[in-house]
């Protein structure tokens, strides 16, 4: 992801705004991210995906019952330790 100062994106707005088009640009103030410059398409993707991701309290009764009688495969098993 490109970088620019806040002062350098003063300056060069039309190229970094060309440059966003493409992938997002990080506007910096003092050395530390402010802000991130994408194009709108971008955007749109970003929060079309969050929209897609679901919170487990909002989930129905019937995606509740059907994790409770979920099983795991054997392979996997071993993962379990890592939760002791």
């Amino acid at each position: 992801m490109a970088t620019v100062s806040a002062f350098e994106f003063q300056r060069k707005f039309g190229q970094v705004q060309h440059e966003a088009q493409r992938e997002p640009v990080e506007i910096t103030r003092h050395g530390r991210r402010e802000f991130v410059l994408l194009s709108a398409e971008q955007y749109d993707w970003l929060r079309a995906s969050a929209q897609r991701s679901h919170r487990t309290e909002s989930a129905t009764d019937v995606v509740i019952d059907a994790l409770e009688r979920a099983e795991m495969d054997a392979k996997h098993e071993p993962l379990d330790e890592l939760l002791t």
